[in-house]
């Protein structure tokens, strides 16, 4: 297990960092976070530049370069832009591996305009009284002449309305538990299909809808995978999303930690760098030092990806590490900066509202501590 990065992962990060410098440096994403703007327009962008073909194999279009280097990409992107690095998660977890696993000859067709940048993906999971219990789901797919008809309501589903295609969970009437979920393709012009916006106090180029189906018409081909499999074909794929976030996550510790290094070393008090002061170079070196260990767990989980070996432990515990480290970083970096980080235009406010979030978003953190427990015979 080696984490020193290739001369070909040297270019590519050299691809992100310009990528990032010209299409959104510092400036432009506090100016999208204020207008509550996703940065859409940048997904052809990073198809363009190969990073969401990173995970494909090259029959589909993609560059089959394996998870080791998706995780130095989107280490990269946490670290430069983490709203970049959130959206093209979003985009190959949510669809990407969905549709690569499972998805028919001519869903799987799909993949290309979508490692081009020109198709987004939504995950319609949850629920008002579905989340972590995700086999509670009550919204049904009951097949008729023409197909399937949905009916229900999602809530908490990020991009959902800009999304062209929802991987969306629904099961067979009169099925309980977990038999009798499918996976289904939801067009984003599916009539008996609507979108309401829920307001956040973070994360504001991620916005979240509640999305109701009213009797959503769907053709036959719509089905993804095997009908009635649809929960094992999602706990088989989540390791992919978690890796993908874990990675991001950890740059984006990384950058809270470097904020607050940078404050340490310039804000001067009773005449010398509060840095100097051994209570915060302590408190600054415990935070390089989760962040370090939140990016190696991350990192050894996309080897194992890389390698084919098992990692249901490994990407649970990577999301727990990474989402925890973000909030405590994000937290203590907020004491060090004071009055300079609790400013509504400082990033660090902005990494601390959005840290909160992800503790519980996509996979509650006492959820995954019961799949390590589970994992370890417990």
């Amino acid at each position: 297990m080696d984490f020193a990065e290739t001369a070909e992962q040297e270019a590519i990060l050299r691809t992100v960092d310009r990528l990032v410098e010209r299409h959104l440096p510092l400036p432009a994403q506090r100016r999208y976070d204020a207008q509550k703007r996703p940065p859409y327009h940048l997904l052809p962008v990073l198809g363009e530049a190969g990073l969401l073909g990173l995970a494909f194999p090259k029959a589909d279009g993609g560059l089959a370069a394996g998870w080791d280097t998706v995780a130095c990409v989107q280490h990269r992107l946490g670290l430069r832009a983490w709203m970049l690095g959130s959206l093209m998660n979003r985009a190959v977890g949510f669809g990407g591996m969905a549709l690569a696993h499972f998805g028919a000859p001519q869903q799987r067709a799909l993949l290309g305009p979508l490692i081009e940048g020109r198709l987004l993906f939504a995950l319609a999971l949850t629920e008002p009284q579905a989340g972590s219990d995700a086999a509670a789901i009550t919204t049904l797919a009951e097949p008729v002449a023409q197909g399937y008809r949905l009916t229900g309501r999602k809530s908490w589903i990020s991009d959902a309305r800009e999304a062209d295609f929802m991987v969306t969970v629904a099961r067979r009437p009169g099925s309980a538990g977990r038999e009798g979920i499918s996976l289904f393709l939801v067009g984003k012009d599916t009539p008996g299909v609507a979108f309401t916006p829920i307001p956040t106090i973070g994360n504001n180029c991620l916005p979240s809808f509640e999305v109701s189906l009213d009797g959503a018409l769907l053709a036959s081909d719509a089905l993804l995978g095997e009908p009635g499999q649809g929960f094992a074909h999602l706990m088989s794929i989540l390791h992919y999303a978690r890796a993908g976030m874990a990675a991001a996550v950890s740059g984006y510790a990384q950058f809270a930690v470097d904020l607050a290094v940078a404050h340490a070393q310039t804000r001067r008090q009773f005449g010398r760098p509060i840095g100097r002061f051994q209570a915060l170079a302590h408190r600054l070196a415990d935070m390089q030092m989760r962040v370090d260990q939140a990016r190696l767990t991350a990192f050894e989980l996309a080897w194992r990806i890389r390698e084919g070996l098992p990692c249901a432990r490994q990407a649970a515990a990577a999301k727990i590490v990474s989402t925890e480290t973000l909030q405590a970083v994000a937290e203590a970096g907020m004491q060090i900066m004071a009055s300079a980080g609790y400013a509504a235009e400082s990033d660090m406010a902005r990494i601390w509202r959005d840290a909160r979030l992800y503790s519980f978003g996509e996979g509650a953190n006492e959820i995954q501590r019961n799949i390590v427990a589970r994992e370890m015979g417990l």
